[in-house]
C-alpha cells in the first residue's frame, strides 16, 4: 500500500532546530506552503531551541504588529489562525539541571540538546493522525544532526526531512525572511550595496533518510529513552539475527531481548529450534507424526511449570494440528509485541511447503541458534 499525501493528514507539522536565526522558520514555511504551490501548509509548527533563541524567535516572528510569521501568512493569504505557533510550541531545551539552556556549549549540553530533540520526535510522530516534516537548517550542526538521526528512528512512511537553501546574500542578512510579495531593497553596510528581495531564491532540499521504527523495541516508541539508549537499542536491533533458548529457565533470548513463555510454546520453539540447527524439516501442519510427539515431550517433561495434563493429552492424541496452531499464533504475536513486528521477522515461526505438505519452521541458519543460559 502506498503512503498516503503527507498533506493529506489533518494534523500537519513542521518542527524545526533553531538557534540564533529564527529566519529558517519563515523560510521552511514559504518554501513548505507558498513556493511549492501549497502542498502541505503546516497546521502546527514547533521549535526546538535555546533561551536566546527562544526570545529572538518570539520577539521576530510572534510580534502581533511586526512579527515576520504573520507577515508571511498576511502576504500570501495564509490563515495564521489555523497554523498553531506561539510561545508553546516554541521548546526551550531543559539543561542536564532542568533549567533552560542559554546555548548548547558543552558535551553536557549536547547531551541535553539531543535528548530533548528525540524526546520530541517521538512524541509527535506518536500520533497516526499526524505527519511530521523536520527541518535541519537551523541551530547548531548538532542540533540538526540529531534531528535527522531521530527522524530516521522515529519517522514513519508520511514523514519528511529537508533543508531550506537560500540564495546568497540573503542567506546570512539578518533583515530577511522570506520573499514578500512586494519586493523591496535591503542594505548591504559592508558592501556599500543594496540587493533585491526579487532576486532571493529559496528552494526545499528534500532529505531521503532510512526509516528504522519497525525495527525498534517497541518500549523505544512508547517510552523515555534518552538518544544515546535509544541509538545504542536500535544498534543492537540491527545485529545479526540470534536466537538463545534456555532449558533450565524456560527463557529466550530474541534479537537481544529477553522473553518467557508458556511451557508448550517454549518447547515448540525449542524443537523447532533444533530442528533448524540440524537443517531437518519442519512439524507437519496437518498431521504430527508418534516420533513429532515423542521429541516434543522429551523437551516438554523437562521444564518447569510445566502443565498438568499436556503430557498426558500428547501422548494419548499426538501433537493436534489445531494445538498447534494456537502454539503458533501466540508465540508469534508474543515476539511481535515484545519486539516489534520487523524485528520479530526473523525470529517467528513460518509456514513453508505446498499447502497439502505444508509444515512449521524457524528459517534461521544453524549457526543462528545456541541452546544456553538466558542471563537478566
Amino acid at each position: 500500500m502506498q503512503p498516503r499525501d503527507p498533506s493529506s493528514y489533518p494534523r500537519r507539522i513542521l518542527l524545526c532546530v533553531s538557534g540564533m536565526t529564527p529566519q529558517i522558520v519563515t523560510e521552511t514555511l514559504y518554501a513548505l506552503a507558498v513556493r511549492n504551490g501549497s502542498a502541505f501548509v503546516p497546521t502546527e509548527l514547533h521549535l526546538v531551541t535555546t533561551t536566546e533563541g527562544a526570545e529572538r524567535a518570539h520577539l521576530s516572528l510572534l510580534d502581533p504588529e511586526q512579527g515576520h510569521f504573520f507577515g508571511l501568512c498576511a502576504d500570501y493569504g495564509l490563515d495564521a489562525g489555523a497554523i498553531r505557533f506561539d510561545d508553546s510550541t516554541i521548546h526551550v531545551i531543559p539543561g542536564a539541571d532542568s533549567r533552560p539552556l542559554d546555548d548548547i556549549r558543552t558535551e553536557t549540553d549536547n547531551v541535553a540538546a539531543a535528548d530533548a530533540i528525540t524526546a520530541m520526535v517521538r512524541d509527535l510522530t506518536s500520533d497516526p493522525q499526524a505527519a511530521v516534516h523536520a527541518s535541519i537548517a537551523g541551530g547548531r550542526k548538532t542540533m540538526g544532526f540529531f534531528l535527522g538521526y531521530a527522524m530516521s528512528l522515529f519517522g514513519r512512511p508520511q514523514d519528511r526531512l529537508s533543508h531550506v537553501l537560500v540564495s546568497a546574500p540573503f542567506e546570512s542578512h539578518p533583515q530577511f525572511y522570506f520573499p514578500p510579495r512586494k519586493p523591496r531593497r535591503l542594505e548591504l553596510p559592508k558592501e556599500n550595496r543594496y540587493v533585491h528581495t526579487a532576486d532571493a531564491e529559496v528552494t526545499l532540499a528534500d532529505i531521503p533518510f532510512v526509516r528504522l521504527r519497525d525495527s525498534l523495541d517497541p518500549t523505544l516508541l512508547r517510552g523515555t529513552a534518552s538518544y544515546s539508549d535509544t541509538v545504542k537499542r536500535a544498534q543492537a536491533s540491527l545485529e545479526p539475527a540470534e536466537l538463545v533458548l534456555d532449558l533450565e529457565t524456560k527463557r529466550v533470548l530474541a534479537g537481544g531481548a529477553a522473553l518467557e513463555l508458556p511451557p508448550t510454546e517454549f518447547a515448540l520453539l525449542a524443537l523447532l529450534a533444533r530442528r533448524a540447527q540440524d537443517s531437518r524439516p519442519g512439524l507437519s501442519r496437518q498431521q504430527a507424526g508418534d516420533a513429532d510427539a515423542t521429541e516434543f515431550l522429551a523437551i516438554y517433561r523437562d521444564l518447569p511449570r510445566a502443565i498438568i495434563g499436556t503430557e498426558e493429552k500428547i501422548r494419548d492424541g499426538g501433537l493436534n494440528s489445531l494445538d498447534l496452531e494456537q502454539w503458533v499464533s501466540r508465540l508469534n504475536a508474543k515476539l511481535d509485541q515484545v519486539l516489534g513486528p520487523g524485528r520479530a521477522q526473523p525470529y517467528r515461526i513460518n509456514t513453508v511447503g505446498p499447502l497439502a505438505r505444508s509444515c512449521y519452521a524457524l528459517l534461521l541458519k544453524p549457526e543462528q541458534i545456541r541452546f544456553g543460559a538466558v542471563e537478566d
